[in-house]
């Protein structure tokens, strides 16, 4: 087989493959095999008469035909590997020659992947909201800790949010006592919502001795009664106000494992401006995208966008499904029409395309590439994530010619790192925000604290292929 290409207006190609007669000849064999199964000749099981008596049956020009339809397109996909074509739409396909004998020849006109040139994507600048970390975040933090450490002592004042209350309570529908609202001594902080919101607006300003008698409807999740009116009383016993422990050195080296107060401080703020960081990186990734899309000088293709919408109304309508929902009742509860909807998931799949095509112009531009050895660390991943061994998933990788997918899957990821490294990030007022992590010292005790690595998410086709 020989083919050439020759690059057409409208980011399109035109493939032409010459199959010589002796070559097609093959596929004509083929196709009297297949019709052989679909005639029952005297004498001979189905798919076992000779050629010959297949070919008298139903002449050569029918097998002809039949082997064009079915070899043609198998041709097609060998032009399409020979010249490393990326097709992103069906070809059309006109036989030019042969359709009766000889040598058979084809055009194929088939849409590509436009590689673009991008300008300007090695000095990105994006802006984030960005607050330091204030000593009000601080000391918000202490007092949390504090107040795990808390102490309840009685009180005789009224009964206000996060003070505590001794009650007996007692909650009816139609004259019977509901399991779960009927307790002695139950211990209740006031403004928890608990039991019933309107136990706590009853409660508000109230003191011990008090005796409160109201209805409310039971919420959902009292199943069957829900929705019910219920009739409570109750009696509050005493009242109990919390204690926070002084915040001395002595409390600090008791709650942590700092000596002092400003110890405990100043790792606080340490820690907080670490996930604040980490925080601030994984937006990064998101917004050095948007940029990055932003410089691709073309319109996202049609045949583009309408893969990337289709595939995302599928994965949505597959999670709803895995949670017994559907696209039908997620629009009612989302007070969405089909049509907005649909909309709006195609203006991100638009996106979505730029943002790709920006990625392989940077993985053309750099000469980025994966190596052997991060296909094979990525096919482990991949192994390990669906329970089968690496060597099988590379073997079926291998098979459906998807390895290729998978080294070009990771240059992209690579060149969205390259991005973000070199990309500038601004707050609101255009101050540069420094987001370098410092290393963990040898005696850091932040053990739970670990590094973002910040890179693409997860393709369709990396899902498909921890599913195949």
């Amino acid at each position: 087989m020989q083919s050439t290409v020759e690059p057409l207006e409208g980011n399109k190609v035109k493939l032409h493959v010459t199959v010589p007669a002796d070559e097609f000849e093959r596929a004509i064999d083929s196709a009297f095999r297949k019709l052989a199964h679909e005639v029952r000749i005297p004498g001979f099981r189905p798919g076992k008469a000779p050629r010959r008596l297949v070919e008298a049956r139903f002449g050569s020009d029918v097998a002809r035909d039949q082997a064009l339809r079915d070899a043609l397109p198998e041709y097609y996909v060998g032009a399409v590997t020979e010249h490393d074509v990326d097709v992103i739409a069906m070809p059309d396909i006109e036989i030019t020659a042969g359709q009766e004998e000889g040598d058979v020849e084809f055009d194929a006109v088939v849409e590509v992947r436009p590689q673009v040139n991008l300008l300007g994507y090695d000095e990105l600048r994006v802006e984030l909201p960005w607050t330091p970390v204030s000593d009000e975040d601080v000391d918000q933090q202490v007092d949390a800790l504090r107040d795990r450490f808390a102490d309840l002592a009685d009180s005789d004042d009224p009964l206000v949010d996060d003070a505590y209350a001794t009650i007996d309570i007692t909650g009816s529908v139609d004259g019977e006592a509901v399991d779960g609202l009927t307790a002695t001594d139950f211990l209740y902080r006031v403004g928890s919502g608990m039991v019933v919101p309107e136990l706590d607006e009853n409660l508000y300003g109230t003191r011990p001795g008090a005796i409160l008698q109201f209805d409310a409807e039971l919420p959902d999740r009292f199943g069957d009664l829900a929705g019910q009116t219920a009739s409570f009383r109750v009696v509050v016993k005493d009242a109990k106000r919390k204690v926070l422990p002084d915040l001395t050195d002595e409390w600090a080296s008791e709650a942590s494992e700092f000596e002092t107060v400003d110890e405990l401080k100043s790792d606080i703020a340490t820690r907080l401006e670490l996930m604040q960081k980490l925080q601030t990186q994984m937006a990064v990734r998101d917004k050095v995208l948007e940029a990055a899309a932003d410089l691709v000088p073309i319109e996202a293709p049609e045949v583009l966008v309408d893969d990337e919408t289709r595939r995302r109304i599928e994965d949505l309508q597959h999670r709803l499904g895995h949670q017994g929902g559907s696209i039908e009742q997620y629009l009612q509860a989302t007070e969405q029409d089909p049509q907005s909807f649909v909309d709006e998931v195609r203006t991100g799949a638009a996106r979505a395309v730029l943002a790709d095509l920006a990625l392989r112009a940077v993985v053309v531009h750099e000469k980025i590439e994966a190596s052997d050895g991060e296909v094979q660390a990525e096919v482990e991943r991949l192994a390990e994530r669906v329970g089968e061994k690496p060597e099988k998933v590379r073997r079926d990788l291998d098979r459906r010619g998807a390895l290729e997918t998978v080294r070009s899957d990771l240059a992209r990821r690579k060149a969205l790192e390259f991005l973000v490294e070199h990309a500038s990030v601004d707050d609101e007022s255009a101050y540069e925000i420094d987001l370098t992590v410092p290393p963990p010292s040898d005696d850091s005790t932040t053990d739970d604290t670990s590094t973002t690595d910040i890179s693409t998410t997860d393709t369709n086709d990396e899902r498909e292929r921890a599913e195949a």
